[in-house]
C-alpha cells in the first residue's frame, strides 16, 4: 500500500460512519512490507492532518506492541528484519520532532522495542543517546534514556548488568546538563521538563541498587548538591495554574515531587546502618553524616509553607511526612526534629488531620466520591492526612514518653473548647481532627494508663454526643471512632448498648457518608457483642438497610460487615439466606457492570464484586446443615457460576469456585444444571486456569464422589473422557513444574476410590501416564502422590493393576522405588515420605491388596518385603493417629476452658444430644473447607525441622474412610492362611522376631478396632431406632 492510499484509509478510520470505520480498521491490520515505515512517515509529516497522524501513531503503537516481539515463538513474524532496522534507525530522531500528543505513542513503541532489542539487537542505541546528550537533541536523548533506564528499574542481580554501562556512559553528561540547568536564572517550563527527565532517569537507576559509579563520594556528593538545590529553591510563582488539578501536575511541582521521591528512596535504603550489607555500610554512613539531616531541614522548611497558608501539592506533603515518620526512631534525626516538633505537630500535622474545605465541597457536591476516597487504599498511599496520622502514630509508638501526654492534652483542650463554645462558634473541623486522632491511636490508648481507664468516659463525654450532631461529618466520625473502641470492656453495659443503637440509627442517616461509616463501625460492634439479643430483634431491618446501601454505593466494607453478621448468627440466617443471596447476586452484577465500564484496575466496583461472592460463600457455609436451602438458591447463583467460570471471571475465580464447591457438596443431589459447569472448568483448566487447579479440584472431587452414577453413565457429554483428556494432557506437559500438576494424581485417586469395580478400562491409561510422569519427577512429594495412584489402583483391583504394570514393564522399578521411599526416615525417626495419615493409609491398602493375590501373580520372593513394609506402615499410621487424637483432646479441653455461650439459659444436655444426632453433618463443613487446603502444594520439605506430618488433608472425605487398615490387613492375611497354608508358613518363618512381634501386635489391635467399629455402629443405629 502506497503512502497516499494509507493516508486515505487512516482518514476513513475517523469517519462517523461505523461501516466505513470498520472497513478502514480491517484494512489497517492487513500487514504488508513497509507498512510500519509508511505509518512512521505519516506520523512525522507536518503537512498531514493531526487527527490522521494521531490515528497512525495509535495503530503504529498497537502493531508494534503485538508484533515486534510475538509472545508465541512459533507465531509467524509479521515485521521483516529490514523494516525493523528502518524503524530503529529513524524513530529516535522523530521522537523530538512530533508534537507531545504523538510523542506519547512513539514513547510506548520505543518501550516495546527497547525491552525486546536492547542491547543485543540494538547495540548502537546508547551511542545515539550519548552523542545527543552533547548535541542539540538533549530532550530526545533524555526521553529515550528515561525509557531505557526504566527497563532495568525493577531488575536485580544479573539482569541489572547493563545498568552499570549505561550509567558509566551517560551520567557524567547528565550531571553536566543538570548543573547547567540549575544555574539558569528565571528558568522556563522547558527547563523543568528536562530536570524532571533527569530525575526520573536517576530514580530508575538507583531504585533497587546504587550503581557502583555513584558509590564514589565525590560523584554522589555532586548529585546530592544539585538535588538539595532543587529541593530548597522556591517554585516559580509566575505561570502556576489556578486549577488545583493542573497545578499539582505543573512542571516545577513535578520536579519537586521527583526530587523528594529520590531523597526518600535513598533514605529508606541507607537511613538505617543496621540493615546495610558490609559493602554498603561506608556509603550509608556517608549519606547519613552528610545529607540525611540536611534533607530533613529542607523538608521541614517546605512543610512550613502549609503553616503560613501557602501551597504544597498533596503528594509532596505525603512524601515529606513519610521521611519524617522514618526519622522518629533514629536518635540523631529525632534530635534534629525535636526543636521544631511542637510547631510541626500542632500547627502543621494536626491541621492536616482536620476536615477541610475540599472535604466539605466533596461531601456536598459528590458524596459518593467522598465515600470512595475515604475507603480507597490507593488514595491512602498518597494522602497527606494518612501520612499525618502515620507520623503521629509512629511518634507515640517510638517516642511516647515525651509526646503522648502532650498530644492527648492538646486533643483534650480541643474537646474542652468545643464543649464550651456556642453552637455557631464550635470548632467542628478541629473536633473532627481530634476524633480522627483518638480513633487512629486506639491501639496505643487501649494499652496505656491512665488513658486505658478513661476510654469509656471519653467516649460518653466526647464521642457519643456527636451521634446527634447537626454537622454530618461529626456524626460520621463519631460512628467511626465508636467502632474503633467497640471491643473495650464497658463497665456500664448500657454505654455499649447506646453506642450500638446509635450506630444502627446511623444506617438510616440522610447523609450517605454517615450511613457508610456506620456500617463500617457496626462490624466491630457485631464482633464485640456478647449478647446477640441486642441485635437479633432488629436483624431484618439491618439487612434491609444493608441492601439499600449496597444499591446506592459499591463498597467492599459493606460486604465485610454483612459477612460478619452472617458469621455471627450462623444458622439463624436461614430464613434470610435466599433473600441475602438474591440481593448479593444483584449487587454483584451491578459491580461487574461498573467494573467493565471502568477499566481502572483499582475500581471499587471490582473489589466490591469479590466481596459479594465472598459473602455468598459465607452464607452458604452458615446454612450448610440445611440442604434444602441450596436447592432454593441454585437458580440465583447459577448464572454467576456459568459466566464467571469462563475467562470473564478470572478476577473472581477463587471465590466462584468456592461457591461451586459448597453447591456440589451440601445440595441433596447435584442437579443437571450444576453438571453443566463441569465442561466450563475443564475448558478453563485446558486454556488458562492451571494456576487454579487446586481450587478446581475441590468441586471436581465433589462431582465424582457425590454424583458417581451420573459421572459413570453420562455419555453426552462424556465426563470420563473429558477428565482423561485433561489429566493426560497435564501429566504429559513438560512445561509444567512438579508443583503445578500435583492435583492431577489426586484426581486420579478420587476416580479409583469412588468408582471401584466400574472403570477397569481406565486402569491401564491412568497407570501409563502416572508411570511416565514418575520417570521425570524430581520432587519427592509428587513421587509420593504418583505412587499413591498405583496404591489406589492396587486397592481398586490388585490383579488387574499388577498385570498392567507387568505389561508396561515397570513392576520391579515401581516397587523398588516405593519400598525405598517407605524406608527413608528423618532424624526424628518419622517417615521422610508419605507424611500424612491419608498417605500411609492409601499405601497400606494398596500393599495389603497384594498379599491376598495367589502365588502365580505375586511371587514368594516378593511377599516378605511387601509384608514387612505394610507392618512398618501400620505401626507408623497407628502412632500418628494416636498422636493426632491426643492433640485433638488437648485442644478440646482448651476450648472448654474458655467456653462461654451467648445464652446461659440453654439446656446443655439437650444441646449435647442435638450435636450427637448431627455429628455426621457437623463434620461435613469442616471437611469441605479443608479440601481447598488439602489439594494445595504440601511442599517438598526434606528438612528435619518441618513439622508437616499432619495436614488439613486429613479432613478429606473418601470411601476409604470406612475401611480400617488393620482389619483389612488381618483379613487379607487370613485369606492367605486359609487358601495357601504352606505359603503362609514360609512367610511367617521368613520374619525375624521383631516383625513377628509387630505382626502379633497388629493382629491384636485389629481385633480391638473390629470391636470398636461394631460398637460405633450400634451407637449410631440406636437413636435412629428410637426415633
Amino acid at each position: 500500500m502506497d503512502l497516499p492510499s494509507l493516508a486515505v484509509i487512516l482518514q476513513a478510520a475517523l469517519s462517523p460512519n461505523p461501516d466505513e470505520r470498520k472497513a478502514a480498521e480491517q484494512s489497517l491490520i492487513q500487514y504488508a512490507p513497509q507498512h510500519l515505515v509508511r505509518l512512521l512517515q505519516i506520523i512525522v509529516d507536518n503537512n498531514c492532518d493531526l487527527a490522521v497522524r494521531q490515528v497512525a501513531s495509535i495503530h503504529f503503537k498497537n502493531f508494534v506492541a503485538k508484533n515486534w516481539s510475538p509472545h508465541d515463538p512459533d507465531e509467524q513474524h509479521k515485521i521483516s528484519q529490514g523494516d525493523k532496522d528502518m524503524v530503529r534507525n529513524h524513530i529516535l530522531g522523530f521522537v523530538v520532532q512530533v508534537p507531545p500528543l504523538l510523542r506519547v505513542q512513539l514513547g510506548e513503541c520505543l518501550k516495546t522495542m527497547i525491552h525486546a532489542d536492547y542491547p543485543e539487537q540494538w547495540p548502537h542505541l546508547l551511542d545515539w543517546v550519548k552523542h545527543n546528550l552533547q548535541d542539540q537533541q538533549v530532550y530526545g536523548a533524555l526521553f529515550v534514556l528515561r525509557i531505557l533506564s526504566r527497563k532495568y528499574e525493577f531488575k536485580s542481580d544479573d539482569e541489572r548488568t547493563p545498568v552499570s554501562h549505561i550509567v558509566e556512559e551517560t551520567f557524567p553528561h547528565l550531571l553536566n546538563i543538570f548543573n547547567k540547568l540549575v544555574q539558569i536564572v528565571n528558568p522556563s517550563l522547558e527547563v523543568a521538563d528536562l530536570i524532571k527527565l533527569i530525575c526520573k532517569i536517576f530514580w530508575s537507576s538507583i531504585y533497587l541498587e546504587i550503581p557502583k559509579q555513584l558509590i564514589d563520594p565525590n560523584v554522589f556528593t555532586a548529585w546530592m548538591i544539585l538535588f538539595l538545590n532543587v529541593l530548597e529553591r522556591a517554585v516559580p510563582v509566575e505561570g502556576q495554574p489556578v486549577d488545583p488539578d493542573l497545578r499539582k501536575s505543573w512542571g516545577w511541582w513535578k520536579v519537586k515531587k521527583w526530587t523528594v521521591h529520590i531523597l526518600n528512596r535513598l533514605y529508606t535504603r541507607f537511613g538505617d546502618l543496621k540493615l546495610q550489607t558490609p559493602e554498603n555500610k561506608a556509603f550509608a554512613q556517608m549519606f547519613l553524616n552528610n545529607f540525611a539531616g540536611k534533607i530533613l531541614e529542607c523538608h521541614l522548611n517546605l512543610l512550613n509553607v502549609i503553616r503560613v497558608g501557602g501551597y504544597l501539592p498533596e503528594r509532596v506533603t505525603n512524601l515529606i511526612l513519610q521521611y519524617l515518620s522514618n526519622s522518629v526512631s533514629k536518635n540523631n534525626m529525632y534530635s534534629l526534629l525535636q526543636p521544631r516538633l511542637d510547631v510541626l505537630l500542632f500547627e502543621i500535622i494536626f491541621p492536616l488531620m482536620c476536615f477541610n474545605d475540599n472535604d466539605q465541597k466533596l461531601w456536598e457536591e459528590d458524596p459518593h466520591e467522598y465515600v470512595r476516597k475515604g475507603y480507597d487504599i490507593i488514595e491512602d498511599l498518597y494522602s497527606p492526612r494518612t501520612a499525618a496520622i502515620d507520623f503521629v502514630s509512629e511518634l507515640v509508638r517510638k517516642r511516647g514518653k515525651e509526646n503522648l501526654h502532650k498530644f492527648i492534652q492538646f486533643i483534650v483542650e480541643i474537646f474542652r473548647r468545643y464543649d464550651e463554645s456556642a453552637m455557631e462558634y464550635k470548632p467542628c473541623r478541629q473536633k473532627d481532627g481530634a476524633l480522627l486522632a483518638i480513633g487512629a491511636l486506639c491501639d496505643k490508648l487501649k494499652q496505656t494508663e491512665p488513658y486505658k481507664s478513661e476510654l469509656e468516659r471519653m467516649l460518653v463525654q466526647h464521642v457519643f454526643p456527636e451521634f446527634s450532631s447537626p454537622v454530618g461529618h461529626l456524626r460520621a466520625k463519631a460512628a467511626w471512632v465508636a467502632g474503633q473502641y467497640a471491643h473495650i470492656k464497658f463497665s456500664d453495659p448500657n454505654n455499649f448498648r447506646k453506642a450500638l443503637q446509635s450506630v444502627v440509627a446511623g444506617l438510616r442517616d440522610l447523609e450517605l457518608p454517615v450511613r457508610v461509616d456506620s456500617v463500617f463501625a457496626l462490624r466491630s460492634f457485631v464482633e464485640a457483642c456478647k449478647d446477640l439479643n441486642e441485635i437479633r430483634p432488629i436483624l431484618p431491618q439491618l439487612l434491609d438497610e444493608f441492601f439499600k446501601l449496597m444499591n446506592e454505593v459499591e463498597n467492599e466494607d459493606l460486604v465485610f460487615t454483612l459477612e460478619t453478621v452472617v458469621d455471627k448468627f450462623g444458622e439463624e440466617m436461614a430464613p434470610y439466606a435466599l433473600g441475602l443471596c438474591q440481593n448479593l447476586a444483584a449487587a454483584f452484577w451491578r459491580c461487574m457492570n461498573t467494573a467493565e465500564a471502568d477499566v481502572d484496575i483499582d475500581d471499587p466496583g471490582a473489589l466490591a464484586a469479590v466481596g459479594c461472592l465472598r459473602a455468598i460463600g459465607t452464607i452458604l457455609e452458615s446454612v450448610s446443615r440445611l440442604p434444602h436451602l441450596f436447592i432454593q438458591v441454585e437458580p440465583t447463583l447459577l448464572p454467576i457460576m456459568c459466566r464467571m467460570l469462563t475467562s470473564d471471571g478470572q478476577e473472581v475465580y477463587e471465590e466462584v469456585l468456592e461457591i461451586v464447591s459448597y453447591m456440589t457438596f451440601f445440595s441433596p443431589t447435584i442437579s443437571l444444571d450444576m453438571w453443566s459447569l463441569w465442561p466450563l472448568m475443564i475448558e478453563a483448566l485446558t486454556e488458562w486456569a492451571v494456576d487454579f487447579f487446586p481450587n478446581i479440584l475441590v468441586p471436581m472431587d465433589n462431582y465424582i464422589s457425590r454424583g458417581t452414577a451420573h459421572f459413570l453413565s453420562c455419555k453426552e457429554p462424556d465426563y470420563q473422557q473429558s477428565l482423561w483428556n485433561l489429566l493426560s494432557s497435564i501429566m504429559a506437559d513438560k512445561n509444567l513444574e512438579d508443583n503445578d500438576i500435583q492435583p492431577a494424581p489426586k484426581l486420579i485417586q478420587v476416580v479409583f476410590q469412588n468408582c471401584r469395580g466400574q472403570v477397569d478400562h481406565w486402569v491401564e491409561p491412568y497407570l501409563r501416564i502416572t508411570v511416565e510422569r514418575l520417570h521425570r519427577t524430581e520432587k519427592s512429594y509428587l513421587k509420593c502422590l504418583l505412587l499413591q495412584v498405583i496404591a489406589d489402583a492396587l486397592y481398586y483391583n490388585a490383579a488387574l493393576t499388577l498385570s498392567m504394570l507387568h505389561k508396561l514393564g515397570v513392576t520391579a522399578e515401581v516397587f523398588s522405588l516405593w519400598l525405598q521411599m517407605l524406608q527413608q526416615k528423618k532424624k526424628s525417626g518419622l517417615l521422610a515420605n508419605f507424611k500424612r495419615e491419608h498417605d500411609k493409609k492409601v499405601c497400606c491398602l494398596g500393599l495389603t491388596s497384594l498379599l491376598a493375590l495367589p502365588a502365580d501373580q505375586l511371587s514368594g520372593d516378593a511377599l516378605p518385603p511387601v509384608f514387612r513394609a505394610t507392618l512398618d506402615l501400620l505401626v507408623a499410621y497407628k502412632d500418628q493417629v494416636a498422636k493426632a487424637a491426643k492433640e485433638e483432646e488437648a485442644e478440646a479441653e482448651d476450648d472448654m476452658d474458655g467456653f462461654q455461650t451467648d445464652d446461659d439459659d440453654d439446656d446443655g444436655e439437650m444441646g449435647l444430644v442435638a450435636d450427637d444426632l448431627d455429628e455426621a453433618d457437623s463434620t461435613r463443613l469442616q471437611k469441605l473447607t479443608a479440601q481447598a487446603k488439602a489439594f494445595r502444594d504440601d511442599d517438598d520439605d526434606d528438612s528435619d525441622d518441618s513439622d508437616d506430618d499432619y495436614s488439613e488433608d486429613e479432613e478429606l472425605q473418601s470411601p476409604i474412610d470406612e475401611v480400617d487398615p488393620f482389619v483389612f490387613f488381618v483379613d487379607a492375611v487370613k485369606v492367605v492362611q486359609v487358601s495357601d497354608p504352606l505359603r503362609f508358613q514360609n512367610l511367617t518363618q521368613s520374619l525375624d522376631l521383631s516383625y513377628q512381634a509387630l505382626a502379633h501386635g497388629v493382629a491384636q489391635h485389629a481385633e480391638q478396632r473390629r470391636a470398636e467399629i461394631e460398637k460405633e455402629k450400634l451407637e449410631k443405629a440406636s437413636p435412629v431406632a428410637a426415633s
